[in-house]
């Protein structure tokens, strides 16, 4: 047995391993863009919209007792000429809002 080969075969095992693992423990989170147009049309169905922001980086979020990492932004509609500003969090990992309120 050549001592050379064992070892090469050794080495591209472990490289092949951690590559393997690096791309599966990796988290995708969703686009900011794509979560905003999630909630411009989840609000549509009440009302036009005439504004939206969406914060562009995720930051910690604590709802005992999970942590998640979330995306805030905020939709403006106007319903009978009166304007209403709703405050939004959303899941950076699922896209999914964990939270909606009005600002008064």
């Amino acid at each position: 047995m050549n001592w050379k080969y064992f070892f090469l075969g050794v080495s591209a095992g472990v490289a092949g391993a951690y590559i393997v693992k690096e791309a599966t423990s990796r988290k995708e989170t969703v686009s900011p863009e794509e979560i905003l147009k999630q909630v411009k049309e989840a609000f549509k169905k009440d009302g036009p919209i005439s504004g939206s922001w969406i914060n562009m980086t995720a930051e910690p979020f604590l709802r005992s007792p999970i942590q998640h990492q979330v995306y805030k932004g905020g939709i403006t509609r106007t319903i009978d000429g009166n304007s209403e500003l709703y405050e939004f969090i959303a899941d950076a990992k699922t896209g999914t809002i964990i939270e909606a309120k009005p600002v008064v």
